[in-house]
């Protein structure tokens, strides 16, 4: 029996408004930040009946506490979904939620799921990454890999040795850029209507609410960065301001089939094209993103100049410009996150991937001459994702992406 398979479309994401660790969500639970997504997609989108929902995918880098339980299940059970909509957890680091989606995508385009909720949470001030782990010690005695593939810093160090061209400088200008660009994204309006306010509470200083993005610093500029000490390696060229910082915040995103969205009303912002994952080798964790976006294009049929628009993961600013120094790609270059990067806004761990998508969809609707756009990013241990997305309201014309 052969089967004919299904279009996936992006109907819609949220997230919280991210958090930096021990900050405004430090007495705040990690399951009631992505409940709280999980809620406000059903709100946002009142056609949904709660029952034709196939699967939750839920994805923590840190699978402990209130964090563990199998998160996609509990937190469903918790967001008032009917009891016969299963769930399960997923892991792939960094990459968590984006795994989600192209997981449940996969089971959507096979014909296993109709409607789907993928995302992920990640509370690194409650549960700090590789709290609880035990690596078995072969991974080192044996050097399967490098002791220093362990810190995510020192691989960004490593990156840094390999591409000699990324020097310190412009990966600081990279991470002015991105404050700038959020800055101005919030200032105009864009990154709001996906944020999900969020009650916080302190023993201390009693309940708030979470409306925007912690970590961001819109008045960084290339002076405080240079002043910065490199923790990671001495005159080195990684600092807390050209990386992303350790971050509380969730994720959640609706996917369904394009006939399914139709019938019942939903309005899809994004068709999903390819995906590919890759491994490299896990000191140079951040240039995954390079084969992982070579096999996904490979994949669509597509070539990078066919690509109008970016997400990239800002986990250090160093990985992203080994990508666009791959490609040719100037590194101010206007469709590489034109809304700002994880450096300012922050990443929280596996809840990074739907944000990416959040931002590509802004772009789409920005400008309805951007057929294809991709979300990538590198992910500990060394691998890259990568996702391309078609614009389900591209309006038919041939944009030039000059290099």
């Amino acid at each position: 029996m052969s089967r004919q398979l299904r279009d996936v479309v992006f109907v819609d994401g949220v997230r919280t408004p991210f958090g930096r660790s021990k900050g405004q969500y430090a007495e705040t639970r990690a399951d009631d930040l992505v409940i709280k997504c999980m809620r406000e997609l059903l709100r946002r989108n009142p056609s949904l009946p709660p029952e034709r929902i196939d699967e939750v995918a839920i994805a923590a880098t840190t699978q402990i506490g209130d964090q563990g339980l199998t998160l996609g299940r509990t937190a469903g059970i918790l967001a008032g979904l009917p009891k016969t909509v299963p769930g399960f957890a997923i892991d792939r680091m960094c990459a968590g939620a984006l795994t989600a989606v192209t997981t449940t995508a996969g089971g959507i385009a096979f014909g296993s799921y109709d409607v789907v909720i993928a995302g992920g949470v990640e509370h690194m001030g409650r549960h700090p990454m590789g709290e609880g782990v035990d690596p078995n010690p072969r991974i080192i005695s044996e050097k399967l890999v490098d002791p220093e593939a362990l810190a995510m810093g020192n691989t960004a160090e490593n990156l840094h040795d390999r591409y000699p061209a990324i020097t310190k400088e412009r990966a600081d200008a990279f991470a002015v850029q991105s404050q700038q660009r959020a800055a101005a994204a919030y200032e105009a309006g864009i990154i709001q209507p996906d944020l999900v306010p969020i009650a916080t509470r302190s023993a201390e200083d009693g309940w708030g609410l979470a409306t925007t993005d912690e970590p961001m610093r819109p008045q960084t500029t290339m002076e405080t960065l240079g002043a910065l000490k490199t923790p990671f390696r001495s005159h080195g060229r990684v600092t807390a301001g050209n990386a992303a910082g350790i971050n509380d915040g969730a994720t959640a995103a609706l996917l369904c089939a394009e006939p399914v969205a139709a019938e019942l009303g939903l309005e899809p912002k994004m068709r999903l094209v390819s995906f590919a994952y890759a491994g490299i080798e896990a000191e140079f964790m951040g240039a995954g993103p390079i084969p992982s976006t070579e096999k996904a294009l490979a994949q669509a049929g597509l070539t990078i100049d066919d690509i109008d628009a970016f997400e990239i993961n800002e986990a250090f600013a160093v990985q992203v410009l080994s990508l666009l120094d791959h490609y040719g790609i100037a590194d101010d270059d206007a469709r590489v996150n034109p809304f700002g990067g994880a450096i300012a806004f922050g990443h929280p761990l596996a809840s990074s991937g739907v944000r990416l998508m959040n931002q590509l969809a802004a772009q789409f609707k920005q400008d309805p001459a951007k057929r294809y756009g991709i979300t990538t990013m590198c992910v500990g241990l060394g691998q890259g994702a990568t996702v391309v997305w078609e614009n389900v309201n591209w309006n038919g014309e041939k944009k030039e992406n000059a290099k």
